[in-house]
């Protein structure tokens, strides 16, 4: 069993650059009523800043609308799908990262498309006629928004040029032509708007970085912020509506988070923002580790210690309202939302909203577990059990740890409360439940009740005394657990006349700290 020792003065802030962006499928998708409810779920219970999606200039969204009049060929851009996009993110609290992206049918220089919903990935015919659908793109958002609004939205220019599936022969001369116009066309509108990319691939070499880095800075080209994305999966090994994947150890994540910072060392770019435009652990949409606690516990490490090496990594998606590979065959399929496309919440769900509860006063950080405090003097513990990412073992039943947590002032005593959510295997883990439905692809009303009983987290609460400003804290994590513990001090209101022994069928110590040695759960520590 570790022990910790948590200081009672704080080391710094705690980043919150796990919270500045989260993904999302094509933007039309933003249509559909499922999607909605699924974004004000999410902003509700974890609340992004930003979202990002691709098909914000696909066919789609049918902003570049080519026409003939009299022999001469036009241009129209039409914006009614952008603005009830854009007016649902921003009724559920969250702003557009604007990606520049994929080409329209009628501006495309091939027939070359990427996914179900065939987006073109073709360089533009007319890069002036690109420009102008960007200038007029950004103009129509500052003219219904605001330019005071539209200056806060980063605009990333394409996805993943480095990929022959993504850009055309994965050809970095062609990319660098489409940047320079796209980075002088929204400078042009609003020199204060954030241009930047070039949003590679976790493959894609150093070179790739090094070549943009140079490229702009020999032709001055404004880059405000550099992105790219990070994934931790091996090859696929498909079968029908599905893959399995190995998975690198999780700090393979971090180690593609640093490598932009690494790479442009020394370049004119060293000091701009780093954004993960995408992040997760398999590329795929269909590798059922997503649905998983496994996942949950082996993204937790990633989550607390990412925004020391980045200003921003999104996860790859938010929901499962996500057609990249087709409509969803089954409820869980393996999906990369942290939703499923009925809003049952997903393990990975609750990482999140458990972080979304931790204090902005960093107290201290380990392999297992991550403690920040609160104005108010609340202390939190975001706990996860360490996972075996190859899959070789389903890895250890139990994971133990011991803090000492700072609750109060020195020399003080008295009691805290502790509250604890939990998720593993059995909690708060409705693909564990599906399965044993029998996998039902299109539940049934009530089994849809059932599923999302089964994604809440077990909840538990007791009191702990405080010795010295201080409270011993001992956790034992289930298989894949990750747990949320909140400490605050108890400020005791109870009447003097109230005397709990003459409450009928009562048990005065119930819930103190003389009963920390009771399971609340069999075979659970009440901790």
């Amino acid at each position: 069993m570790s022990r910790v020792h948590v200081p009672a003065e704080a080391v710094g802030v705690l980043p919150d650059a796990w919270r500045y962006c989260v993904g999302t499928g094509r933007l039309d998708l933003a249509l559909r009523r499922d999607y909605q409810d699924s974004l004000a779920l999410l902003q509700r219970e974890i609340g992004f800043r930003y979202v990002r999606g691709h098909g914000l200039f696909s066919d789609g969204m049918a902003v570049h609308r080519p026409y003939t009049h009299r022999g001469a060929r036009y241009v129209h851009h039409s914006f009614t799908h952008v603005d009830q996009v854009v007016d649902a993110c921003l009724a559920a609290g969250i702003r557009p990262f604007l990606e520049l992206g994929f080409m329209p049918s009628g501006l495309a220089s091939g027939e070359q498309t990427v996914f179900w919903w065939r987006g073109n990935v073709t360089p533009p015919r007319d890069h002036a006629e690109w420009a102008a659908l960007v200038q007029a793109t950004l103009a129509h958002l500052i003219d219904r928004y605001g330019l005071d609004e539209v200056r806060t939205w980063p605009i990333e220019v394409w996805n993943e040029p480095d990929l022959p599936d993504f850009w055309r022969h994965a050809d970095q001369d062609a990319y660098h032509r489409l940047y320079e116009a796209t980075a002088h066309a929204v400078k042009e509108v609003d020199a204060e708007l954030q241009v930047g990319g070039p949003a590679l691939s976790p493959g894609a070499g150093p070179d790739w970085l090094e070549r943009f880095a140079d490229f702009t800075g020999r032709r001055d080209v404004p880059v405000d912020f550099v992105s790219r994305h990070a994934y931790s999966s091996g090859p696929s090994q498909h079968v029908p509506f599905g893959v399995h994947q190995t998975l690198a150890p999780a700090g393979r994540l971090l180690d593609q988070f640093a490598e932009p910072r690494r790479t442009l060392k020394g370049t004119r770019l060293a000091d701009v923002p780093v954004h993960i435009t995408e992040f997760n652990s398999s590329y795929r949409p269909d590798n059922h580790v997503h649905d998983t606690a496994f996942h949950a516990a082996y993204l937790a490490p990633v989550l607390a210690a990412g925004g020391d090496l980045v200003d921003s990594f999104s996860y790859w998606t938010f929901s499962d309202v996500f057609e990249e590979a087709g409509v969803p065959t089954a409820l869980f399929h393996g999906g990369f939302g942290l939703l499923t496309h009925r809003q049952v919440r997903k393990p990975t769900f609750h990482l999140y909203a458990f972080l979304a509860r931790t204090g902005p006063e960093l107290l201290t950080r380990g392999d297992d577990h991550l403690v920040t405090r609160h104005p108010d003097g609340r202390v939190t513990v975001l706990a996860w059990a360490p996972v075996d990412p190859s899959g070789a073992t389903p890895g250890p039943d139990g994971h133990a740890l011991r803090l000492s947590l700072p609750v109060g002032p020195a020399g003080g005593r008295g009691e805290a409360f502790v509250r604890r959510l939990t998720v593993d295997e059995e909690h708060g883990n409705a693909y564990t439940a599906w399965r044993r439905m029998g996998s039902p692809r299109s539940p049934r009303p009530h089994q849809l009740d059932v599923l999302h009983e089964a994604s809440e987290p077990a909840r538990g609460h007791w009191s702990l005394p405080v010795e010295d400003g201080r409270v011993d804290l001992p956790l034992t994590l289930a298989r894949h657990e990750v747990a949320f513990v909140e400490v605050s001090p108890v400020e005791d209101e109870t009447p003097p006349w109230w005397d709990e022994r003459r409450l009928l069928g009562g048990d005065p110590d119930v819930g103190r700290a003389q009963d920390v040695g009771r399971d609340p759960e069999p075979g659970r520590d009440p901790a």
